[in-house]
């Protein structure tokens, strides 16, 4: 078996990083390639099991809510138990584990149900923003000049606007529907992946490889296609999964302006949080229920985001 010979380490002075770099990298291909080396890291990072942990949970609670939870998600079986002094919290109907909201709704059943309304805006709203970003920043990076100038001043107008005042305004313009919702979180995502796209694009242009396909006479299309655009989106794929936390913040914070469409007794946790407001002094839980679930799950996808770009990053293969 051939095996790979690797530089020498510098005996003494200054260490270089740019050759302890490449040495780690031939070091994980000399083991089995990129990919393999990736997910050894991640085996052995706490944080990612941890969110994996937590993401699985979210998504598989998510998958299996019409078994899991005991009544529809708009179902109200405990109307007759409300008073107007009085809702039945946790542990006082048997039948009722987590309480009844204002409405009579059962609110176990709309954290479970909650939790697939959450995951399908985040899913969709990140997959909006992912696809629109890429485009934008493939084609800045690829064509550069005046195309990546105009682009990349479009980009910044939208920079310019914070984030959740975007999605707020885009939301509201078009209509109170969970649609909407899941439009505006992905335009307000568009300029990160494009300019992440654009950035590590323009920096796999300068490589050998490149030079190296360009002197064979390749076109610009096939060698960006080919060879720069696979080697470009790690840190997009990264991004987007720290993106999935932001996207369930966001959607829950539109909710709670009363952007997300829906009935008052629609089970979607930042609905849940808006109309727990006016009971917070005789059913607070109905308030911090809902707001640990978004915060647990918020936790699992930036610890399984943080963990891969960790184990993605070249540099930190120094530690």
């Amino acid at each position: 078996m051939t095996s790979a010979i690797l530089p020498p380490a510098p005996a003494g002075g200054p260490v270089d990083d740019t050759a302890v770099v490449d040495h780690e990298l031939l070091a994980a291909q000399t083991r089995g390639g990129f990919w393999r080396d990736v997910w050894n890291r991640l085996r052995h990072n706490p944080s990612a099991w941890i969110g994996a942990v937590i993401v699985g949970l979210f998504v598989l609670v998510s998958m299996l809510a019409p078994w899991l939870a005991p009544y529809p998600p708009n179902a109200l079986p405990g109307q007759a138990y409300i008073t107007p002094t009085h809702i039945p919290g946790p542990g006082e109907l048997p039948q009722f584990p987590l309480g009844l909201d204002r409405f009579g709704g059962d609110v176990l059943s709309k954290l479970i149900w909650g939790a697939q309304a959450s995951l399908l805006i985040g899913v969709i709203s990140t997959a909006f923003g992912l696809a629109g970003g890429m485009l934008i920043g493939l084609i800045a990076g690829m064509f550069g000049g005046q195309v990546d100038n105009v682009l990349m001043r479009f980009i910044d107008i939208l920079l310019s606007v914070p984030s959740l005042l975007l999605a707020v305004s885009i939301a509201a313009l078009l209509g109170q529907t969970p649609f909407a919702v899941m439009i505006a979180i992905g335009v307000s995502q568009v300029p990160i992946f494009a300019r992440l796209l654009r950035s590590s694009m323009l920096q796999q242009r300068s490589a050998d490889y490149v030079l190296s396909a360009q002197t064979l006479g390749l076109g610009r299309g096939k060698i960006t296609m080919s060879h720069v655009l696979p080697n470009s989106v790690g840190p997009v794929i990264v991004q987007g999964t720290l993106s999935l936390a932001t996207a369930v913040i966001d959607a829950a914070a539109l909710s709670f302006l009363g952007l997300g469409g829906g009935r008052p007794e629609t089970a979607e946790w930042g609905r849940m949080l808006t109309y727990a407001q006016s009971e917070l002094a005789i059913a607070p839980y109905l308030a911090f229920l809902p707001g640990i679930c978004i915060m647990i799950t918020a936790l699992g996808f930036t610890l399984l985001g943080e963990a891969l770009r960790e184990a993605m990053d070249p540099r930190t293969r120094m530690r």
